[in-house]
């Protein structure tokens, strides 16, 4: 009798393995979000959305009026080969 069940089992393991495997995949996935406690992925903000909304706040607090001068010209330095050195800057 036992070989002859192993003969069937050794013939048709595809066919009984794949159910099993199926089975044994959606518990454990259930299992793990039922108990585990990280924080999905999808529930948290992207970073690419946090710096929309920090870029978004800081357009809302700044009047986009309030601009320096162009001919105060602070940021250019005097010689090009004092460009690197922020204490020979015009003031």
């Amino acid at each position: 009798m036992w070989p002859l069940i192993m003969h069937f089992v050794r013939t048709n393991a595809v066919y009984m393995t794949f159910p099993v495997a199926v089975v044994v995949g959606f518990v454990g996935y259930n299992f793990e979000a039922v108990i585990g406690r990280a924080e999905s992925p999808w529930k948290t903000k992207s970073i690419q959305e946090e710096r929309d909304e920090r870029q978004f706040q800081e357009l809302k607090e700044h009047s986009p009026s309030d601009v320096p001068s162009l001919k105060s010209k602070m940021d250019i330095p005097k010689t090009v080969l004092n460009r690197n050195d922020k204490s020979q800057l015009n003031h």
